[in-house]
């Protein structure tokens, strides 16, 4: 829906910007025609005079000069004869007659040359509209609107000095300037490569620092450093310099230089993960909509887990972790991060890490409070960020820029308008920084450039044309610096027309003014004490007091080495952070597994133990079962013995009875001499061979009852 409302919006302002360029082309037109008609008209109305050369010279004598004004033709505008009478030489229908100058007024600077004419003709007219730039020496402002410039930029207290108005030729006496306390509104310097950008940044730059603003800009290309070293005179600047009334002498500015966590010369800038934010972390990532979202539950996850994120390392620890088995339930209790996604996340970071970007990432951060500070003598110090290689990382480097614009916004407190602001803020190569924004981050952008007026911070933004930056950002800009634009496509003529839409209503053909411009140049309109408005001013700049040149790599060096802040930010640490908290809950949690582990074992080998203790009882209960019923019956294996035994026994005790009573008549001669014969039966016929009988066959099975 967001989408269809944007193009829906951009073909309006398109529809809109024809409107008003097809209304401008018929306003012409109809200009045109009624010169035509005019110019007709007076040819007939003076027939007769056509041919008397005699009555020319008084005609012409009696003919009012051109002035300044009435001279601003077009381009290629010549003087009107009677013999060939120019359709734009009569004056529009609607236009007041020119003023006759007085006998001893001295002639206008700009009038254009006299010509001998056989009729007198009508006073010249200016256009109706807009007046486009003619030659050298040619000007498009009349005396009023020179005047409105004078006036409009003439400023009671502090102000920039941009240079001299610029009407045919440079007018020293009308200088256009910027009031120090309308910085804080914000601004935007814009122009084709090579018009002069960097030198109007400077410029602006060493004037803000001397009036005791500390400044802070990006060296994108190397040669902001010669800010640090007076500038030398030659016979070029110094002309150029004397034309547009600048007393111009070399100074140098205090500066301060920085460059992305030690990629460069300069104190290291570093930011932590964490105090970066998932919002600029997703735009450097380029994540879509769906995976900043999940980024930002990371986030969210790390800070209620107290998992302190420092560095990229830290951040990709803590989505390993979510990915992993172990962290399973964390990430389900995230609700909307996916594994997937935060897979996508991951890969992004890995990436995002080889390309060389996490050394921008750790401590210590640096406190944004360095930039603001001052001079022992007073004035602003200039900090520097050198960002070398800035077309490998666009993101990385716009993006930082936002991050300490931003973390300014967050720690400064509200002073509201002040004679001065507390900081100016260069965004150079601002283009970078809006290149594929989502539309979050888009809003927080203009959300900081809107609130951060307040906390007496002023931005500039330094790009190549308007349409790099968005236009709710535009909206936001009180001060504009348009360096020349050159239409080269049909995308180009858009974008120019889209450029002078922009701007008050002024009498300079801005779409031939702006494709025009010299080197140095610039269409200036900013906001004057009153917060209104200045004119728009053709402007020819002065020119930077610092040296134009690059400082010198062993001086950028010392001053590097020499600066108090080195021992501050220039080695990095490495705290505890998640990495490492995470690196030992998972040795703890390694080490609670491998205790549940060897318990498990533990409790496997008792329970094995158990079961061959089991079986092993199971198995001698069997076997002592087992030998028991062998016991019984070996038991009543003896037991029958036993009890065949007795009864043998008993039947042959009863044999040996009935013998005895048998042989009971014999003579005693005869029994005495058996028993002396056999001393056994003797002795187990008696009473106490029978006893020891018995007892010897009960000891034979004694063992046996026993065991029963």
């Amino acid at each position: 829906m967001s989408d269809a409302v944007e193009q829906a919006r951009a073909a309006a302002e398109a529809a809109k910007q024809a409107a008003d360029e097809a209304r401008r082309l018929a306003e012409q037109a109809a200009q045109r025609a009624e010169e035509l008609a005019a110019a007709l008209a007076a040819q007939t109305s003076a027939p007769a005079q056509q041919g008397l050369a005699s009555d020319a010279e008084p005609a012409a004598a009696d003919a009012p000069a051109p002035t300044g004004q009435e001279a601003r033709l077009t381009p290629d505008a010549e003087p009107a004869s009677a013999a060939t009478p120019r359709p734009d030489a009569a004056p529009a229908p609607d236009a007041a007659p020119a003023a006759t100058p007085p006998l001893d007024a001295a002639p206008a600077p700009d009038a254009a040359p006299a010509v001998e004419v056989t009729a007198p003709q009508p006073a010249a007219a200016p256009p109706a509209g807009p007046v486009p730039p003619g030659p050298a020496g040619v000007a498009p402002l009349g005396p009023d609107a020179v005047a409105a410039v004078r006036a409009g930029y003439t400023v009671a207290g502090s102000a920039l000095e941009l240079g001299a108005l610029v009407n045919g030729e440079a007018e020293p006496d009308v200088q256009v300037r910027i009031p120090l306390g309308m910085l804080n509104r914000h601004g935007l310097v814009a122009g084709a490569t090579g018009t002069g950008k960097t030198r109007t940044l400077q410029l602006l730059a060493e004037q803000i620092a001397a009036n005791g603003v500390p400044v802070f800009a990006a060296d994108v290309k190397g040669d902001l450093s010669g800010l640090a070293a007076a500038g030398e005179p030659n016979d070029k600047l110094l002309a150029r310099t004397a034309g547009i009334g600048q007393q111009w002498s070399g100074t140098a500015s205090a500066t301060e230089f920085y460059s992305l966590g030690g990629r460069g010369t300069g104190v290291p800038i570093r930011a932590t993960v964490s105090g970066f934010g998932p919002l600029l972390m997703a735009k450097v990532l380029r994540l879509n909509d769906t995976q900043e979202s999940s980024l930002g539950l990371v986030f969210h996850h790390a800070e209620q887990a107290g998992l302190p994120l420092v560095d990229l390392a830290d951040l990709r620890s803590v989505l390993t972790f979510l990915v992993s088995d172990r962290g399973k339930a964390e990430l389900a209790e995230l609700g909307g991060l996916s594994k997937q996604t935060a897979g996508v996340i991951l890969r992004e970071l890995v990436t995002f890490a080889d390309k060389g970007a996490d050394r921008f990432f750790g401590a210590p951060e640096i406190d944004t409070r360095e930039f603001l500070r001052t001079a022992p003598d007073g004035r602003g110090i200039i900090s520097l960020l050198e960002v070398p290689g800035v077309q490998d990382q666009p993101e990385v480097f716009s993006t930082f820029l936002m991050w300490l614009l931003a973390d300014l916004f967050n720690e400064l407190p509200e002073v509201g308008d002040q004679d001065e602001p507390e900081l100016v803020f260069f965004f150079d190569e601002a283009h970078l920084l809006f290149s594929g924004a989502s539309r979050d981050f888009t809003e927080q952008i203009v959300r900081t450039v809107r609130l951060i007026r307040s906390k007496g911070v002023g931005v500039f933004f330094v790009t190549q044309t308007p349409k790099d930056v968005p236009s709710d950002v535009l909206a936001q800009l009180g001060s504009r610096i348009q360096h020349q634009l050159r239409v080269h496509t049909p995308d180009d003529a858009k974008a120019l027309r889209a450029t002078v839409s922009t701007y008050p209503s002024s009498d300079y053909d801005l779409g031939e003014v702006l494709t025009s411009l010299a080197t140095g140049e610039a269409i200036v309109t900013v906001m004057n004490e009153q917060g209104a408005p200045t004119p728009v001013a053709w402007t020819r700049l002065r020119a930077p007091q610092g040296s134009m040149d690059p400082l010198p790599a062993a001086d950028l060096e010392a001053r590097v080495a020499s600066s108090p802040l080195l021992a501050t930010y220039g080695t990095p640490v490495d705290p505890d952070s998640a990495r490492e908290v995470l690196a030992r809950r998972m040795e703890a949690a390694a080490a609670e597994a491998a205790a549940a582990e060897a318990a498990k074992d533990a409790a496997a080998a008792a329970a094995a133990a158990e079961e061959a203790a089991a079986r092993t009882a199971a198995a001698a209960a069997k076997e002592a079962a087992a030998q028991e019923k062998r016991a019984s019956k070996e038991r009543a294996a003896a037991q029958q013995e036993y009890e065949r035994a007795q009864r043998e026994f008993e039947r042959a005790e009863r044999a040996a009875a009935s013998r005895r009573a048998g042989r009971s008549g014999r003579s005693t001669r005869t029994t005495t001499s058996r028993k002396a014969d056999d001393p056994l039966s003797e002795l187990l016929g008696s009473s106490l061979g029978r006893t020891i009988a018995k007892e010897v066959v009960q000891g034979i099975f004694s063992t046996l009852r026993r065991r029963r």
